[in-house]
């Protein structure tokens, strides 16, 4: 079995992430690395992933690391092991990512969200979703909720269980756009979920809240799009380094109104809460 892993910095990983889909759609491996930098990891039997040596290539336009190596046998159950459950608190809230070969945690007033990684992109584990997540957290609910790029669905699907309702993910992969709906399903709650482009699409959707764990470029076309309807009350806005959060919060308060509101940073990364003023 072999295992390709790319490795590029956290600003470039989206970009990168959109170039792998045609190559694993049905999900890859992710982990932040000790540098900052983000590694993708997809595997295959010998012959159905090239067996690439390591070198520097150029994908999305980023400089990026391939390396690959050779795995047991048993790397399905290393892949398992990989990901383990999040505990995200806020006050007295608790909510629990984890996989479905995990047993759910049946502690009193923990919000137990099961998410299958293996089936799109996003699992709680990077620092800009735990960052959402806590701002979620923080936040009680009044009303419908928008996800912007929904991924694996774990934003969309926090926020239908903490009560914000009606709740929709949109994403311009099919992939995303499909898991979502079944993991919504695992969870027992209801998610709409849709094919939107972000750049292309026109007006972005709108709620009384809106979630967008996106990178810079995106936040910024969204900014500057503007809105299908009058502005969020409420936007989470990460995917975001420290120092591009002062040029995201004066985007979407001068063009839309939105003050800043909170802050969270974890490392390198962090998040915005933003309001209506």
């Amino acid at each position: 079995m072999i295992r390709l892993a790319i490795r590029v910095a956290g600003p470039d990983a989206e970009l990168v992430l959109a170039e792998l889909l045609e190559l694993a759609p049905s999900g890859v491996e992710e982990k932040e690395l000790a540098d900052g930098r983000i590694e993708y990891a997809v595997y295959g039997a010998a012959g159905e992933l090239p067996a690439l040596p390591d070198l520097e290539a150029a994908a999305a336009g980023s400089l990026v690391e391939i390396v690959t190596s050779e795995v047991a046998d048993d790397w399905d159950q290393q892949w398992k092991a990989f990901h383990k459950p999040v505990k995200i608190e806020n006050g007295v809230r608790v909510l629990r990512v984890r996989p479905p070969w995990e047993a759910p945690d049946r502690a009193d007033g923990l919000i137990d969200l099961v998410v299958d990684p293996g089936q799109a992109f996003g699992t709680g584990a990077h620092a800009t979703t735990r960052l959402c997540l806590e701002l979620l957290l923080s936040l009680e609910p009044s009303g419908d909720c928008v996800d912007l790029g929904c991924g694996s669905g774990v934003l969309a699907i926090a926020a239908a269980k903490l009560g914000w309702d009606p709740v929709i993910g949109v994403d311009h992969e099919a992939e995303s756009v499909e898991a979502t709906i079944v993991n919504a399903d695992a969870n027992s709650v209801t998610v709409a979920a849709e094919r939107f482009d972000l750049r292309r699409g026109g007006p972005i959707p709108t709620a009384e809240l809106v979630v967008a764990n996106l990178l810079l470029p995106l936040l910024l076309d969204v900014a500057g799009t503007g809105f299908a309807g009058p502005a969020p009350q409420l936007m989470i806005a990460s995917g975001l380094l420290t120092e591009q959060t002062d040029e995201v919060a004066d985007a979407f308060s001068s063009a839309h109104g939105l003050a800043e509101l909170d802050r969270r940073s974890s490392g390198e990364w962090s998040a915005l809460l933003l309001g209506r003023q």
